[in-house]
């Protein structure tokens, strides 16, 4: 496997980050990993590693760029309030373009097979579900999508199969949301919604006190079996 920081077109000529992780075989199906809060800092570049030992060709695009280039946090409470403060001021329509783009990007390289899922946590959990919409993804897997409960306008635009993991003892996601989510996509179709007792918001983060190493794996696991079914 190997890694590498690649330069993504944008909308307005200029380019920004992504993290391109590379597949042992060399080819794949490709997966746009959409990033936390916390930029695309050492957690998300480690899951990126992940899916590309898989065997999938992975791209986390930085989505910070327009504010501040290249950030990478870690989970002390300087770097939470930093973090906030970025997904605050961020415009999910252009960054929901600029996932189009990272899409469109591995459809158009040799060593990616054409076909595309999106990959999200927290922030990007929403985005994933918002790239299903409007980014032309083949997949979507979302992980406990804060606020995706005030977005689910968007559910009838989405065509594709979508995969949601929530956790039952969120802090951020309450069981009205999921609720509301389960009867939002059970009328749009081809959604699998998982839940997990016991665990909160952030269960896959091994840098996190939530961090839950067997849920984080039957999650992974449940992932990959549905990529692998549908993409």
């Amino acid at each position: 496997m190997t890694s590498q920081w690649i330069d993504i077109p944008a909308q307005d000529g200029k380019t920004f980050k992504g993290y391109l992780a590379l597949p042992p075989a060399g080819h794949g199906p490709g997966i746009v990993l959409i990033q936390e809060i916390f930029g695309v800092n050492e957690h998300i570049r480690s899951v990126a590693d992940q899916y590309a030992s898989d065997g999938y060709v992975v791209v986390a695009p930085d989505l910070f760029w327009r504010s501040e280039p290249g950030v990478q946090l870690g989970y002390g409470e300087d770097d939470w309030e930093q973090a906030f403060s970025l997904m605050q001021s961020l415009d999910f329509d252009l960054a929901i373009d600029d996932l189009r783009r990272s899409v469109e990007l591995l459809r158009g390289r040799d060593d990616c097979n054409g076909r595309v899922a999106s990959v999200g946590y927290c922030m990007g959990g929403v985005l994933s579900f918002l790239s299903a919409a409007n980014a032309s993804v083949d997949v979507a897997v979302c992980y406990y999508p804060g606020s995706i409960e005030k977005r689910l306008d968007q559910a009838e635009r989405i065509t594709c199969p979508t995969l949601f993991h929530f956790a039952e003892e969120d802090d951020h996601i309450d069981s009205d949301a999921v609720a509301a989510v389960q009867e939002k996509m059970a009328q749009v179709g081809q959604a699998q919604i998982e839940t997990y007792p016991g665990v909160d918001h952030g269960f896959n983060c091994w840098a996190r006190p939530m961090y839950n190493q067997n849920a984080a794996a039957l999650a992974h696991g449940r992932s990959l079996v549905f990529l692998a079914e549908n993409l």
